[in-house]
């Protein structure tokens, strides 16, 4: 669906009324151009072609000189340019904006999550802010599915019986959990958890369980039942974690309601590393409170290699790759790139966050 939105952008996109860098606040000794267009920051060098190429059709791209960029550099240039796609994940404030002054028009970011951006700020200031959802939920919801059958089958421990000369054989050993005909509890019935729910009805699951804020329409066609959370913490053989982080659901999965899982239970993370206690993850899966985990995002990220996690051999950790595919990546790129371009020309964007 993104594909062809995207491709009829493209194709129906016109610049009316974009200010240029002659009608623009700033001075040459600060902003050395010659191009009469406006200009935009894109705040990481290795953002995707697709992307920074829509974006060079209309406007002078600039990046920050340092790799990754510094903060003091973002918030030096934003005043000089008249829109910013903001890749990444540092904090996006009122900061950003006061320095970008009147003549920073736009801001999209590449994510779907936007637990780093100070939303109530934006709002204040009916400022446009673009997104990229939808177009990552295929992408995430299968780094999810892998997760749930390299956590339940015990990959990452059978690798390490093989590293450490262990290789016992016979056949009680290593036995991991069924998908089929066990009960899946997923957190958070948005975009994402729905893909993850599609995939699912090939592994012919016994019951698909979901918690939130109120029913799902999509949930009847794909099964799925509306359970209160604990009651999915306690039925569920998964768990997987698909909901945005919030002050409401920080440290959601903490020793309590570990507590409250089986202890057969596999939990899976592809949201955000904040929705859990880490400390109490790493006890549950000491003591054996729960089976498995399978982590996607945790916290801090970048993960210390010496974390205690990585030395549990029933947690499978990845380094936040749920987007992370070619085409995924593109995509994300592109929609930044037309919400940016749609904001400095003062027309409704592709994908604006809902405030």
């Amino acid at each position: 669906m993104w594909c062809s939105l995207i491709y009829t952008a493209l194709l129906s996109f016109s610049w009316c009324g974009v200010p240029s860098l002659a009608s623009a606040p700033h001075t040459p000794a600060t902003m050395p151009n010659k191009d009469p267009r406006p200009v935009v920051l894109v705040t990481n060098k290795e953002t995707p072609e697709k992307g920074v190429d829509k974006l060079r059709q209309k406007c002078e791209v600039i990046f920050p000189s340092s790799h990754p960029a510094t903060r003091e550099e973002i918030l030096k240039l934003a005043g000089q340019v008249d829109g910013i796609m903001w890749v990444g994940h540092m904090a996006l404030n009122g900061e950003v904006l006061d320095r970008g002054g009147s003549r920073l028009k736009a801001i999209s970011t590449m994510s779907a999550g936007m637990d780093y951006v100070d939303l109530e700020e934006f709002k204040k200031r009916k400022f446009p802010l673009g997104y990229t959802p939808i177009v990552l939920n295929d992408a995430v919801a299968d780094t999810a599915i892998g997760l749930m059958i390299a956590a339940g089958r015990r990959f990452h421990e059978g690798r390490l019986a093989i590293e450490g000369s262990q290789w016992n054989g016979g056949p009680q050993w290593m036995l991991g959990r069924d998908i089929k005909r066990s009960t899946v509890g997923i957190i958070g019935f948005g975009g994402i958890g729905q893909a993850i729910a599609r995939r699912l009805q090939g592994f012919d699951v016994g019951q698909l369980l979901y918690s939130g804020r109120r029913t799902k329409p999509e949930a009847e066609a794909l099964g799925a039942k509306l359970v209160p959370q604990d009651e999915l913490l306690q039925e569920s053989d998964y768990v997987v974690l698909a909901v945005p982080l919030t002050n409401a659901t920080y440290h959601m999965i903490n020793e309590t309601t570990l507590s409250k899982m089986k202890p057969t239970a596999v939990l899976v993370n592809v949201a955000r590393g904040d929705l859990v206690d880490q400390k109490a993850l790493v006890s549950a899966l000491k003591k054996g409170t729960i089976f498995a985990a399978g982590l996607d995002v945790m916290s801090p990220e970048p993960l210390p290699a010496d974390d205690e996690l990585m030395t549990l051999p029933n947690a499978v950790i990845i380094p936040h790759l749920g987007s992370a595919t070619v085409r995924t990546r593109d995509d994300m790129a592109e929609i930044a790139a037309l919400n940016v371009l749609s904001g400095i020309a003062g027309a409704p964007m592709l994908s604006p966050y809902p405030y």
